[in-house]
């Protein structure tokens, strides 16, 4: 067996490489037809224009529902590990609603480009990356708390320092782009495709883009940290049925039925 077949380990490596492919292959697609520049570009500019739009809708949509399926996983897991332990339960409970708001950030991130709907793309954005090291703070004290008997103490040192990865990366796009976007620099530029290294407003511009594939991959990176934890966990359905027909209401099974009539014989 593969070190990716044990457990539930798949999810975050499927997560990890699918959305990690998203933006290559839109970035790619959008460099070979010349609607990008080559030197780091915004994500979001990368999935603008037809046909990289579709692939890098389609491509993130698939990644929403993986990582709804891995935030899951993982509330799951430290409900199992830690049933009685009301601190880690609240903060479990919390991370889950986090996790799943950060996912419906990327899915508006997808089907609202920047160019066409700029304001509903940005709360995307807050929804993904805003609320999505919400979550990593969360789960990093959840590592935290879990430590040493639930968990190694170089999971949440590793946890930990991805966490302050965003951080700075979010907290560097964040200074570049209100000064880029102050209008000093001039305006419509979130319109603006092209740069040129001699145009004012380059550098906060580079500084940005920069930031934002750093925050991109930090939130990948964090996801990576779950693999050995997956490997240790499996979920299974439990089917139960209400009936033993598709047309019978619920609860209205002939056993049922039967033991009101003998009660009313009676």
């Amino acid at each position: 067996m593969w070190w990716f077949q044990q457990g539930l380990s798949f999810l975050p490596v499927a997560l990890v490489v699918w959305s990690a492919a998203s933006f290559v292959f839109s970035y790619i697609t959008a460099i070979v037809l010349h609607h990008v520049d080559p030197l780091v570009p915004y994500i979001s500019d990368t999935g603008t224009i037809p046909p990289e739009r579709c692939l890098f809708g389609i491509m993130l949509n698939v990644s929403t529902f993986l990582g709804m399926a891995t935030v899951y996983v993982r509330y799951k897991q430290v409900s199992a590990l830690s049933p009685e332990k009301h601190k880690i339960l609240r903060l479990n409970k919390l991370g889950l609603r986090l996790g799943w708001m950060s996912c419906f950030g990327l899915c508006i991130i997808a089907n609202f480009q920047k160019c066409i709907l700029y304001y509903i793309h940005v709360l995307g954005a807050c929804l993904t990356f805003g609320v999505g090291s919400i979550y990593m703070l969360v789960q990093t004290i959840l590592s935290y708390l879990m430590q040493p008997e639930l968990h190694s103490k170089g999971i949440f040192w590793a946890r930990l320092a991805v966490f302050l990865w965003s951080c700075s990366s979010i907290l560097s796009m964040f200074v570049s782009s209100v000064v880029l976007y102050s209008g000093l620099y001039g305006q419509n530029l979130v319109q603006k495709l092209h740069w040129h290294p001699q145009e004012r407003g380059y550098t906060p511009h580079m500084i940005s883009t920069v930031s934002e594939w750093s925050l991109a991959f930090s939130f990948l990176s964090f996801f990576l940290t779950y693999i050995r934890d997956f490997q240790k966990i499996s979920l299974q359905a439990v089917v139960s049925l209400q009936g033993q027909t598709l047309h019978e209401s619920p609860g209205s099974s002939r056993a049922e039925e039967q033991a009101l009539l003998i009660a009313g014989s009676i």
